[in-house]
């Protein structure tokens, strides 16, 4: 009987515990809801709800003229509300919705997109995105048409979630120089230097957090960025182009393992193009380093640098370029090192020194002048500016290395060796400022790549030409060393650049490669220079580094790159051509040889020439040249979107223009005007289509070095 009562009064507090539970947690639910239900549905809310930024849009990089070189274009991830339709509106469309969706991205059936929708609307969910992949501006505009999506924003339910992205539109061109900034914020080239002004500000935007993603919610609260600034670059795209083909032609050609190309103007600093290829696998070129600039490019100059050489000991003495010096039979022990030449000169004068490139010539003449003192030697470098870097626009520029006697690398051999460009470290571009301020009369001037900031009409920044140093050397021993350096182009190793229609005056140059510290049978050739040489207007210099094919010299690998940049350079640019002979009284003037391109553009040429155009057409773009007695008529060529255009007779830059603004991928053959295409005008673009036009010389500019090279492929962007 005891044990019965004990069980019972076990049972009966057990439960009395268990009542006592259930009270306390009906209480501690009644006091969550009642006392402290605003609290947490704030905390929920926190935690639902949040801001995120809202990205700026880009700034654009222009060439100098204005073409885009960089731009950002919106892009679109597109998302779906599918609560928000009405059942009617969604009973009806969602066929259809789910048949283009399928048809559109290409991964699913229609079937799998109405069954993901039709579970996110039965769950409730107010977010579903629908593919992970991006669209571009039409293909949103032309979805915003499709079934439910068409209802609008409040019936439809569609989101479309926009995203930037960089895009070039000459592709390669220029890639290295442009550069790239990462979600680190780190990078290379204008992107990186320049990413203050481009990045703009960025906004921020309410967004809900949702099973699937994070829906944007428009409540009025959302902080609109601002975009960034533009910048305009000093780039010139046509040489650009030039400089960038001629150096891959001759890195392919001699199988080099890089090379780059840098065309400044004299007066301003300007640079026009600057090129960087490396080598990425057999006979493919891309750009991966700023060779023209960083420090990948720094090395020992070589011959080039005999300029300074040469800069130095014209000031610290009076010798004249007929003045001699016995070089023997090519090969003299200079300051306790041997220094060698291609051949045995014998007895030459201090002009033939330089145009021979002759560097028992340069070694035994610094070595006589400077021995006794040879930080004289090293003070005149500095003198030129060649220590220090040139505080150019964009990040990475290299230092220069100039060994000083005070250096513990300093040897008895050291004064000679630098004196012919080794021992010492520095960049093409260092080495181009220099050559430059020759060519400007002494004055040395900061190489700049970047113009201006503006956003549209407004500058928000003007950069000008700085001065850097306004006399580097006297008048005498400037006058001297344009005649040496014409003296390399017209006798010397620098033949290979010489031109029948201009003068032009360099230095070649051959050097050593080091590898473990070592000196092999490597070598890094180059030439530098300027033209025309009588009233300069470009400085150039080219770097080929470690050719295989046999040719390791700078007059036959690197000169022709500097040949070919030259010979466009001087064909676009009239002001610097020779003026033109004055025609006999009496004789009539022939009309020039005109085709057919844009009729703006035909129609300025013909009034710069002083001659009658008459358009038959003035509201049409693109004409056909009749050429008649005294002027010309302008007949319009018939364009039609979603047609193969006619592009006989034009140039090909107007007629990738044009092919490439109806869709048409481009094959050109040849050089000169299109003679014929494989399409027929009139014929309907079909998506993709590939057209291959033919050139011919007919009508094409003689220049040399104008042209585009045989079998080019040009994808119009």
């Amino acid at each position: 009987m005891n044990i019965k009562r004990s069980i019972v009064t076990r049972v009966r507090v057990a439960f009395l515990a268990i009542c006592l539970f259930a009270f306390a947690i009906i209480y501690k639910v009644g006091y969550i809801q009642l006392k402290d239900g605003d609290r947490w549905r704030e905390i929920a809310n926190e935690k639902r709800f949040h801001y995120q930024p809202v990205f700026a849009t880009r700034g654009n990089i222009y060439s100098n003229d204005d073409r885009i070189m960089a731009t950002s274009l919106p892009f679109y991830r597109v998302a779906f509300d599918p609560t928000i339709s009405p059942d009617n509106v969604f009973a009806k469309g969602i066929d259809s919705l789910a048949i283009h969706l399928s048809r559109f991205y290409g991964d699913r059936s229609a079937e799998h997109y109405k069954r993901k929708i039709k579970n996110a609307r039965s769950a409730g969910r107010k977010y579903v995105r629908l593919n992970s992949r991006l669209i571009n501006y039409q293909d949103k505009k032309m979805m915003a048409k499709w079934p439910i999506f068409r209802a609008g924003k409040n019936r439809g339910g569609v989101i479309f979630e926009k995203l930037d992205r960089r895009f070039l539109p000459f592709g390669s061109l220029a890639r290295r120089t442009i550069g790239f900034i990462n979600e680190d914020k780190k990078g290379a080239g204008l992107e990186y230097s320049f990413n203050r002004h481009l990045a703009g500000k960025d906004g921020e935007a309410l967004y809900e957090r949702m099973a699937g993603g994070n829906k944007p919610i428009n409540d009025g609260t959302e902080v609109k960025p601002m975009p960034g600034f533009d910048i305009q670059t000093t780039i010139d795209i046509n040489l650009q182009d030039v400089a960038e083909s001629a150096l891959r032609r001759v890195l392919t050609l001699n199988d080099a393992h890089h090379g780059c190309v840098i065309l400044m103007e004299v007066s301003t600093g300007h640079i026009k193009a600057i090129a960087n290829l490396g080598k990425a696998g057999e006979g493919v070129y891309v750009e991966d380093y700023n060779y023209a600039v960083g420090n990948q490019g720094r090395t020992e100059p070589g011959s080039t640098f005999k300029l300074a050489s040469m800069m130095a000991l014209l000031e610290e003495t009076d010798m004249k370029l007929t003045d001699t010096v016995d070089t023997g039979v090519g090969s003299e022990r200079i300051g306790g090192a041997v220094k060698t030449d291609t051949h045995g000169y014998g007895k030459i004068t201090l002009l033939q020194v330089f145009e021979k490139s002759s560097n028992v010539g340069v070694a035994k003449l610094i070595q006589q002048t400077f021995e006794k003192n040879p930080q004289k030697y090293v003070d005149y470098l500095h003198k030129f500016g060649l220590h220090k870097p040139l505080g150019f626009q964009m990040n990475g520029e290299a230092v220069p290395y100039i060994k000083t006697p005070k250096d513990r690398s300093w040897s008895r051999p050291s004064l000679s060796t630098m004196s012919i460009g080794y021992e010492l470290k520095i960049s093409p571009l260092q080495t181009l400022a220099f050559y430059n301020a020759v060519a400007n009369n002494g004055v040395k001037v900061q190489p700049m790549i970047v113009k201006s900031i503006k956003r549209a009409d407004h500058v928000l920044e003007q950069f000008e030409t700085k001065v850097l140093d306004p006399k580097i050397c006297s008048d005498e021993t400037l006058a001297q060393l344009k005649q040496m350096m014409e003296g390399v182009v017209e006798n010397g190793t620098g033949k290979n650049v010489r031109s029948k229609d201009y003068k032009v005056a360099g230095k070649t140059g051959t050097a050593r490669k080091v590898i473990n510290g070592q000196y092999t049978r490597k070598y890094s050739t180059s030439f530098v220079g300027y033209f025309p040489a009588d009233r300069p207007k470009y400085s150039c210099i080219v770097i080929i580094d470690n050719p295989q094919k046999g040719a390791q010299y700078g007059g036959d690998v690197a000169a022709p790159v500097f040949r070919e940049l030259a010979d466009k350079a001087y064909a676009q640019d009239l002001a610097i051509h020779a003026p033109m002979v004055r025609r006999p009284a009496g004789v009539k003037p022939k009309l020039p040889v005109l085709h057919a391109g844009n009729q703006e553009e035909l129609t300025i040429l013909c009034n710069k020439l002083g001659i009658s155009a008459h358009p038959l057409s003035p509201e049409e773009d693109w004409v056909r040249v009749d050429t008649q007695t005294h002027s010309v008529a302008l007949k319009p060529v018939p364009v039609k979107m979603g047609r193969v255009p006619d592009v006989t007779d034009m140039t090909l830059k107007d007629a990738l223009y044009l092919l490439g603004n109806h869709g048409l991928k481009v094959r050109a053959i040849g050089l000169g005007r299109v003679e014929s295409q494989s399409l027929p005008p009139g014929e309907p673009v079909a998506k993709g289509s590939i057209i291959t036009i033919t050139l011919s010389r007919h009508g094409a500019t003689k220049t040399p070095g104008s042209g585009t090279p045989v079998n080019a492929i040009a994808r119009a962007q």
